[in-house]
C-alpha cells in the first residue's frame, strides 16, 4: 500500500468508480462489494472497522452505500480522498441517470433492460450473502450480540420497525446489558457516550425540523434552481430510511404539494432509479433533468448528495473515540449487529422477490441456479462481484432471447 496521496487517490477513483458501474442491487449490495475490496481484496480496512463505520453510517441520514464509500475514502487519503471516493461511485449512476434522462425527455420512452437485470439480480443475492458470512462472523462475537440481532431481525419482521429505531433500541439495549460497569473505565468514557447520543439525538431532531419545513413550504408555480436545488438539499438532510422514504418525499413534494411533475413522470423516476446502477438518489439526477434541464440535473444531483460528505466529515472522527469508551463501545457493538441484522432481513427479502414466481411451480429455477453458481463463485474461489454482475447480464439476455420468461 503506497504512501503517495495522488497514488492513493487514483486507487480510490479506480475502484469506487467501478463499483459504481456494478453497483445494482441497492445498498446491501453495495456494501458488500465495497466490503469485498477493502476488506478482503486489498486490506485498507479490518472487518472490525469496517462495521464500525457501517454501525454509525445507519445512524444518520443518507445512502448507507456512498457513505461508507465517502467513510474509507477518508481514512484512505483524507479529504481529497472523502470528495475523491464519493464522487466516483455516485458518478456513473448520474451519468446513466442522465443519459436516460434525456433519451426520456427527447423520445417519451425508458429503455428496456429487463433481460439484462434478470441475470443481475440472483447474482446480487449471492454477493450480498457471501459478505454477509463474513460480517456476521465478525459481529456476532458472544451470545449475548446474538440474542439482540435475532431481536432486532424478528422485530423488524414482525412489527416493520423502521430501520433507525430498531438500530437505536438494539444500540441501547446493547450498552445496557454488554457493560458490565468495568472499573477500569476512563473518565471520560461516560462523556464519549454522551457526545454519540447528542450527536445521533441532535441529527434527528434536525431531521424532524427539516422535515416540518419541506411539508409546510407553499406552493411555487416557477420552478428556480434555487428552489429545485433547496428541495433536494432538505430531502438529503433527512432521508432515513432509504429509496422507500425517498418515494414519500418525492410524492408527497414534487406531485401533491409542488405540481412539478405528473404522478407518471415519477412513477418513470423510480423505475430509472430501480434499474440503474449505483445509490438509487441518482433519481433527482432524472427528475432535475425533467424540471430544468442539464442545469437542473446537477442542481438536484449536488442538492441531494452534499448532506452525505457534511455527515461523514463530522462523523469520522468521533468513531476511534466512540470506541475507546467501554460504555460507547458496547453501544456501537450492538448497533453493529442490529446492522448485520437488517442486512439479513433486506437480503431474505430480496431473495423471496427474486427467486420466487406468482404461480406453479413457484420457484424460478434459472435464477436459483444463477444465484447458487455465483456464490459458490464468489465465497469459494472468490471471483470479483464485476465479473459476477456481466456474466450473469450476459445469461439474462441470453434466456429472454431464447424465449425464458420469468
Amino acid at each position: 500500500m503506497t504512501n503517495s496521496t495522488p497514488s492513493r487517490l487514483g486507487e480510490l477513483a479506480k475502484l469506487f468508480f467501478k463499483l459504481g458501474v456494478i453497483g445494482f442491487g441497492g445498498p446491501v449490495a453495495h456494501i458488500a462489494m465495497i466490503e469485498d475490496e477493502v476488506v478482503k481484496r486489498r486490506q485498507w480496512l479490518t472487518r472490525e472497522h469496517f462495521l464500525d463505520l457501517l454501525g454509525a453510517t445507519n445512524l444518520i441520514p443518507g445512502p448507507n452505500s456512498t457513505e461508507m464509500a465517502i467513510h474509507i475514502g477518508y481514512i484512505y487519503a483524507g479529504w481529497l480522498g472523502l470528495i475523491v471516493s464519493g464522487v466516483c461511485f455516485v458518478l456513473p449512476a448520474v451519468l446513466i441517470t442522465g443519459g436516460f434522462a434525456w433519451v426520456y425527455v427527447a423520445y417519451g420512452t425508458l429503455p428496456q433492460v429487463a433481460p439484462l437485470l434478470y441475470g443481475i439480480k440472483p447474482a446480487v443475492l449471492a454477493i450480498i450473502i457471501n459478505a454477509l458470512w463474513g460480517l456476521a462472523k465478525k459481529a456476532v462475537k458472544t451470545r449475548q450480540l446474538l440474542v439482540i440481532a435475532l431481536a432486532v431481525a424478528l422485530t423488524t419482521l414482525l412489527f416493520k420497525l423502521n430501520e433507525v429505531i430498531a438500530l437505536l433500541v438494539g444500540g441501547l439495549l446493547g450498552m445496557v446489558w454488554l457493560h458490565s460497569g468495568d472499573k477500569n473505565d476512563k473518565p471520560g468514557d461516560k462523556a464519549n457516550f454522551l457526545i454519540a447520543t447528542l450527536t445521533t439525538g441532535a441529527t434527528l431532531k434536525a431531521s424532524t425540523v427539516v422535515a416540518a419545513s419541506v411539508a409546510t413550504a407553499s406552493t411555487v408555480t416557477n420552478v428556480s434552481l434555487w428552489q429545485l436545488g433547496w428541495f433536494f438539499l432538505k430531502v438529503g438532510s433527512v432521508l432515513f430510511g432509504g429509496g422507500y422514504l425517498l418515494v414519500a418525499f418525492l410524492q408527497g413534494g414534487l406531485v401533491q404539494e409542488y405540481g412539478w411533475l405528473t404522478q407518471q413522470q415519477l412513477l418513470d423516476a423510480i423505475a430509472i432509479g430501480q434499474f440503474t446502477p449505483g445509490p438509487v438518489l441518482s433519481t433527482a439526477t432524472f427528475i432535475g433533468y425533467i424540471i430544468a434541464d442539464i442545469p437542473g440535473a446537477i442542481i438536484a444531483t449536488i442538492g441531494i448528495f452534499l448532506p452525505s460528505f457534511v455527515f461523514v466529515a463530522a462523523l469520522n472522527p468521533l468513531i476511534p473515540r466512540l470506541r475507546a469508551s467501554s460504555w460507547s463501545r458496547a453501544f456501537l457493538d450492538a448497533v453493529n449487529v442490529s446492522a448485520v441484522a437488517l442486512m439479513v432481513v433486506t437480503t431474505l427479502q430480496l431473495g423471496a422477490a427474486t427467486l420466487t414466481l406468482p404461480q406453479a411451480p413457484f420457484v424460478d429455477f434459472l435464477g436459483l441456479a444463477i444465484a447458487i453458481v455465483s456464490a459458490i463463485l464468489a465465497i469459494r474461489f472468490r471471483i470479483n462481484a464485476a465479473w459476477l454482475v456481466f456474466g450473469s447480464a450476459f445469461i439474462g439476455w441470453g434466456a429472454t432471447l431464447l424465449g425464458y420468461t420469468r
